[in-house]
Order: C-alpha cells, then sequence, then structure tokens
C-alpha cells in the first residue's frame, strides 16, 4: 500500500488543534437554520487562511459558500459537502451526560453538524495538500451547506448549477457506527398553509366569525383519516405556527400551519403533498374560510452511489474505527445509560441486530463502536428520514460515511447527542471521518473509469440531467421555514 493514508494522517494531525477549536465554537454560537452567520464567518476565515478562492452569498442564501483550490489543469473536480445548523431547544453541556441546559430552551447541535462541517474542512483540506504536495491535476472544492435541519439548502444549490461542473461529491454524518451510509433516505415536501377567517366576539356573536384556527384542526382531522390511505414508508408530520392568538373569547381570524409529507421517491411525494392540499382545501370549504399555501422545501431522495461506494467503503476499511480509550468507553456508557428504560430496551434490540445477540452485553459495557461495518449494496435499508444531500446525489455521484462519534445506539436530535458532539466521542469522531474523507477523494480521483461509471448511474436514475423538485419560484425561505 502507498504512504497515501499516513500522508493525510500527518496533514490532519497537524491541524488537529485548529479543526476541534473550530467545532467547539460552532458547538458554542449554536445557530439555527439560515443563521449560521458566525459558523459560516469562521468555516470561511479558515478556508482562506488555508489558500481557498472563496465566494459568498451562494444560491440566494447568505450563510451559503464555497471554497475552492486548483492545481494545474484542475480536472477532476472533487466536491466535499459541509453543514453547521443547530437544532431548536437542545442547549447542553458539553460531555456531560447529565441533563444540563447551557441555557434553557436554546439551540444545540443535537444532529452534530459542527463536527459534520468541521470534519469535512479538515478533509478538504488533507486533499488540498495532497494536491500541492503530489502536483497533481485537480480541483478541491469545500461547500458551505446551511439549514439542513430547516428548508435545506443543497437543492437551492443544485438548481442554481453548484454542482454541474463537479466530478464526484464525499460527505460524512455523525454516527454510532462506522460505515458508507446504505440508506435510502425518503423524498421531502413541506410547505404553509395559511387560514384567513373573520374575527367576532366567541361569547357574543360567534355565528358572525369565520374560525380559521377551526380551519387548521380540521386539516388536522382530515390528514388523520388520509394516513390510513397512503404507502407504507410515507409520512405526514405538522406543526402550529400561529394559532390566531391567545385569547379563547376571539374567534381567530388567521391561523398557520405547517405541514411536510416524506414518500420513498419525489413522484410520490408529490402525489402525497396535493392529497394534503385537497384536504386543506376541504378545510376551508368547512369553515367558509380562505386557504392559501407557501411551498417552501423539498428534498430529493436520497440513495447511495454503488460505485463510490465500493471505493469509499476500501478507504474506510484503511482509516479505520476511531482510537478509543478506557475514558471514552466509561464516557459513552454513562450516556447510554442515561436514557430511560424503553429507549434502553429498544437500543438493545438494536445492537442484537447490528453486533449479535451473543454480543450485547460486552457492547453494552463498552458501548463505542470499535470495528468498520462493509457496505453491501444488496442490502440497501430503506429510512424515513430525508436530507437535502438527496439532491446532491441526484446531480452528482455522491457518498457519504456515517463514522462513529457518539456511544452505541445513540439517538439523534437529543441532548445527549449535543453533548457528546462537543466531547472525544465527538473530537474523534470528526477526525475519523476527515482521513477518510480525504483518502476516499484521493482513490476515486486517481480512478477515472470509476468516476465515469458512477456518473453513469446518475444519469441512469435522473434521466440525462437533475431536476429539482421545487418550481424556480420557490426561493429560499429565509424568513418563513
Amino acid at each position: 500500500m502507498d504512504n497515501t493514508l499516513e500522508f493525510i494522517t500527518k496533514v490532519i494531525d497537524e491541524k488537529k488543534e485548529m479543526i476541534l477549536n473550530a467545532n467547539d465554537r460552532i458547538w458554542e454560537y449554536a445557530e439555527l437554520a439560515f443563521q449560521e452567520y458566525q459558523s459560516a464567518g469562521l468555516l470561511c476565515e479558515i478556508l482562506k487562511k488555508e489558500g481557498f478562492e472563496v465566494e459568498t452569498g451562494l444560491a440566494e442564501i447568505p450563510t451559503c459558500f464555497l471554497g475552492r483550490y486548483s492545481v494545474g489543469s484542475g480536472k477532476p473536480v472533487i466536491g466535499i459537502l459541509g453543514e453547521f445548523d443547530a437544532l431548536s431547544a437542545l442547549s447542553q453541556k458539553a460531555a456531560s451526560p447529565v441533563k444540563e441546559e447551557l441555557q434553557k430552551g436554546a439551540p444545540g447541535h443535537g444532529c452534530g453538524h459542527s463536527a459534520l462541517g468541521t470534519g469535512a474542512l479538515a478533509g478538504a483540506i488533507a486533499v488540498k495538500e495532497y494536491l500541492k504536495a503530489h502536483k497533481k491535476d485537480g480541483t478541491v472544492i469545500y461547500f458551505g451547506c446551511p439549514a439542513e435541519e430547516g428548508a435545506g439548502s443543497k437543492q437551492f444549490m443544485a438548481r442554481a448549477g453548484l454542482f454541474d461542473d463537479v466530478d464526484f461529491v464525499y460527505t460524512w454524518h455523525p454516527a454510532s457506527i462506522n460505515q458508507v451510509d446504505n440508506t435510502h433516505n425518503n423524498a421531502i415536501m413541506g410547505a404553509n398553509f395559511h387560514f384567513e377567517g373573520i374575527s367576532a366576539h366567541a361569547g357574543a356573536a360567534p355565528f358572525l366569525g369565520r374560525s380559521a384556527l377551526d380551519a387548521c384542526e380540521l386539516m388536522s382531522v382530515g390528514c388523520n383519516y388520509l394516513r390510513e390511505h397512503i404507502i407504507d414508508g410515507a409520512r405526514i408530520h405538522y406543526a402550529y405556527i400561529d394559532a390566531g392568538g391567545t385569547a379563547p373569547n376571539v374567534v381567530q381570524d388567521h391561523a398557520t400551519v405547517r405541514y411536510e409529507v416524506r414518500s420513498p421517491y419525489v413522484h410520490q411525494v408529490k402525489e402525497l403533498f396535493a392529497r394534503v392540499v385537497r384536504v386543506a382545501q376541504g378545510a376551508a370549504l368547512m369553515t367558509d374560510t380562505k386557504m392559501t399555501y407557501e411551498l417552501c422545501m423539498a428534498f430529493t431522495e436520497c440513495i447511495p452511489n454503488l460505485t463510490l461506494a465500493k471505493i469509499a467503503d476500501e478507504a474506510l476499511t484503511e482509516v479505520g474505527a476511531p482510537d478509543w480509550d478506557a475514558s471514552d468507553y466509561e464516557l459513552a456508557h454513562r450516556f447510554l445509560e442515561s436514557y430511560n428504560d424503553f429507549t434502553k430496551q429498544t437500543i438493545r434490540t438494536e445492537l442484537a441486530q447490528i453486533y449479535g445477540a451473543d454480543r450485547i452485553d460486552a457492547i453494552w459495557e463498552k458501548p463505542l463502536d470499535a470495528q468498520i461495518h462493509h457496505f453491501d449494496p444488496q442490502k440497501i435499508v430503506s429510512s424515513c428520514g430525508s436530507t437535502d444531500v438527496g439532491d446532491v446525489a441526484a446531480a452528482v455521484p455522491t457518498v457519504q460515511f456515517r463514522i462513529a462519534g457518539c456511544c452505541a445506539g445513540n439517538v439523534g436530535h437529543t441532548w445527549q447527542m449535543t453533548a457528546q458532539t462537543c466531547s472525544p466521542l465527538g473530537h474523534k469522531g470528526l477526525l475519523t471521518a476527515a482521513k477518510a474523507i480525504a483518502l476516499g477523494c484521493i482513490r476515486t480521483m486517481n480512478r477515472p473509469e470509476a468516476i465515469e461509471a458512477a456518473k453513469a448511474e446518475v444519469k441512469t436514475r435522473n434521466g440525462g440531467h437533475y431536476v429539482c423538485p421545487l418550481p424556480d419560484y420557490v426561493k429560499p425561505p429565509l424568513d418563513s421555514y
């Protein structure tokens, strides 16, 4: 084997303090979707310091950016995706396995995106140093992708053509397992439904009112009945954005409810969304109110590129799992024990499926994944979750790693994940991911026949070109979603 991994490891070790500091600062910023100004600013600052040409405000999104570094002809073009947005109400003290909010109700990195963005950045820097040191033709682009937890950005980026000249893309996500991502994630579509009615005194003259809130509630009733008649794997979610006020004795003349629908494929999600719109129209008819809706977000289903996955699997095997020590296992065990009994029982069932029933007790005592789980193209797992990485994968060959940076069985979007993202566990995970991304990118760029095969795979899937699931008139919902 050549010394490429040794070279990458040396670069990442040299940049380790800077990268971990960046993770911890972005973790502290904990900025919500489309508001990640400090996080994006810090990442751009590092990119400039490392010699990348930086472009900001891309795809009509202020916090969307890229950093580009080219050598020679600039071909092939390598893309690496980074994210950096947080989730609402998941504030938590770093590395603490006891629930301790840093600030009540504040956001937190409960999906690990501070680590995702900085680990990907470290990988991009390592690829840049490889191109420079070995005088290899090529371009590496770090894409700063905001708002994955909100309305997303990558579909707008793909629609704007930011990936048109990219040959292939690597990314990763913090996880509790080490493997090339083998999941088929659902497509999703979301909108705000606005109802307008007539206000009136709810006690003295309710017959003069037309309740927008009633319309929202009847829409919910209709969607609840609709759930019986949708395909397996589809989902319907909702949240009240505006309940029309807080006075029970006033008939609400306005109200807004947000709906998101998911299905395995875009064509299915569009059909389901149309049915939800008809339910909303019916609710407006029943309440004599007016309904308008604002389509805000949609992601294409995310499916692994099998050609890239094979190369990525080889790279991850060469890199290996994070190097856990006794203190890491002890901390992970405390996080695992922080879950309630029902969740822990569910986790035990999951661990039995992954490691085998005979290893559950051993894994429970040392609950950190210390092995590589190989990618099997015959075992693609359906997931009802969604990610805007799907729109990149529908435009250009894309592969994603899942690297352990938290306890085995960890539940995402929790305070536990927030705490672990800024801990030795999260740190070791993101540095391992950086090595896997860099090595995977280098191995791929040196196999032009594989790049062409990966592109053919994408063209077979998308019919020859990427089609955004959102109409052109839908702009990034910076202030409305």
